[in-house]
């Protein structure tokens, strides 16, 4: 169903303004790792300050792809807070997520190759989700989701114990994709009014 009456777009520079703004300040990623290290008794992540940093920018890294396929895709589903919701025409999704990638490129101040390989990254992200897009259930609290961003985290924070580091792969994103959402609903009655 396409949109039949004509609703501005929420502004693309702004909500990746708010996104990064808001990553950093919920610091969901510090609290991941730091969590999983309590919970699982893996301490030696966080030993070597140097490590600890890298590694933290790297599923850091991974919060923005994931943040942003939940936000671009939310901004698409269109405004939520009809009755009857309207999704975007194709073409003023990709207007969207050509702003928004523009304003997270000037936000990060990335160089043109930074640019291209996060978005070489997103399409990853999307294809993998595109073939996953059977019907969604809700998951259990033990139960890791199927999502790229839970795989690469999970490989990238603790490899030898893939299946735990899954599981609290899937707590972040559920708290990354609860961030997108309110930032999503945020933009869409803001640009209404």
């Amino acid at each position: 169903m396409v949109r039949t009456t004509h609703t501005p777009l929420p502004n693309a520079a702004a909500l990746a303004a708010k996104l990064m703004q808001s990553l950093a300040q919920e610091r969901i990623i510090q609290r991941f790792v730091d969590s999983y290290v309590v919970e699982n008794s893996r301490h030696a992540l966080q030993v070597h300050a140097p490590l600890y940093r890298d590694l933290l920018a790297l599923l850091q890294r991974e919060a923005l792809l994931a943040a942003s396929i939940n936000l671009i895709e939310k901004v698409s589903n269109g405004p939520t807070s009809s009755k009857k919701p309207m999704p975007l025409t194709r073409k003023d999704t990709a207007l969207f997520r050509q702003k928004f990638l523009s304003a997270l490129t000037r936000e990060k101040k990335w160089n043109a190759g930074d640019a291209l390989d996060f978005q070489s990254d997103l399409q990853i992200y999307e294809d993998v989700l595109s073939r996953n897009s059977g019907q969604r259930r809700a998951r259990k609290p033990f139960e890791s989701a199927h999502h790229p961003f839970v795989d690469r985290c999970a490989f990238v924070l603790d490899s030898s114990f893939m299946e735990k580091a899954r599981v609290a792969a899937t707590r972040a994103l559920v708290a990354i994709e609860d961030l997108t959402e309110a930032l999503v609903r945020d933009a869409w009655r803001g640009s209404s009014e």
